[in-house]
């Protein structure tokens, strides 16, 4: 549901569902400029990225996507590979650093769950979109952080063969993955069962703290 059909259902869960989304786009970008910051680069620096000031991250196309199908990302951060000391090692640590930093958050608001019953609506919310916002980055295609992490993790000559067809065909793909085929996308099909393992994990290891 597109969070302008929400508007008209249900204003106050259109306004929590807004702010949890943007937050949550808002760090993982965050995190990916930090992390290019620390590695070397100062590049998303130079860029007034390395800022928790949503304005500096959302991007306008994606935005408007999270108005119309509930989902959508952030501005990419930019780095120089020249300024980073090991590029396809660094990079991948990079790229890391925006799945990480949601799951890290949904850990600690899983933990805080059991604490602040009176919110707990908002709490789920943003531990699912941080979940989900971290695992479908993680998928390997282009230009998705998981795409970076994986050429770091392949044979130089299959990691050339793989750059090179992500950089022509990546963007196809992502979208051949996210068209509904039958009532449902491909890659909601692919993480829809890691997100629920991961979250189930992650409540039941938040209990631990209650």
């Amino acid at each position: 549901m597109g969070l302008i059909s929400l508007l008209t259902q249900d204003p106050i869960a259109f306004v929590m569902l807004a702010g949890v989304l943007v937050v949550s786009l808002t760090i993982h970008e965050f995190a990916h400029a930090w992390a290019a910051d620390k590695l070397g680069d100062p590049t998303p620096r130079h860029q007034g990225r390395l800022t928790l000031n949503p304005l500096a991250h959302l991007d306008p196309l994606g935005s408007v996507a999270l108005l119309l199908i509930g989902f959508g990302w952030g501005k990419p951060v930019q780095f120089d590979p020249y300024n980073l000391k090991d590029p396809v090692r660094d990079a991948a640590m990079i790229a890391l650093a925006g799945p990480a930093i949601n799951l890290i958050t949904a850990l600690l608001l899983a933990s805080a769950l059991p604490f602040l019953p009176a919110i707990g609506s908002v709490i789920g919310l943003s531990i699912f979109y941080n979940v989900m916002l971290a695992v479908f980055n993680l998928v390997p295609v282009a230009p998705l952080d998981g795409s970076k992490i994986l050429l770091a993790l392949l044979p130089q000559q299959i990691a050339y063969e793989y750059e090179s067809f992500m950089n022509r065909y990546g963007t196809l793909v992502l979208v051949g993955l996210l068209m509904p085929w039958g009532g449902q996308s491909p890659i909601s099909m692919l993480i829809r069962p890691i997100i629920n393992i991961v979250l189930s994990g992650l409540l039941a290891l938040g209990g631990l703290f209650a």
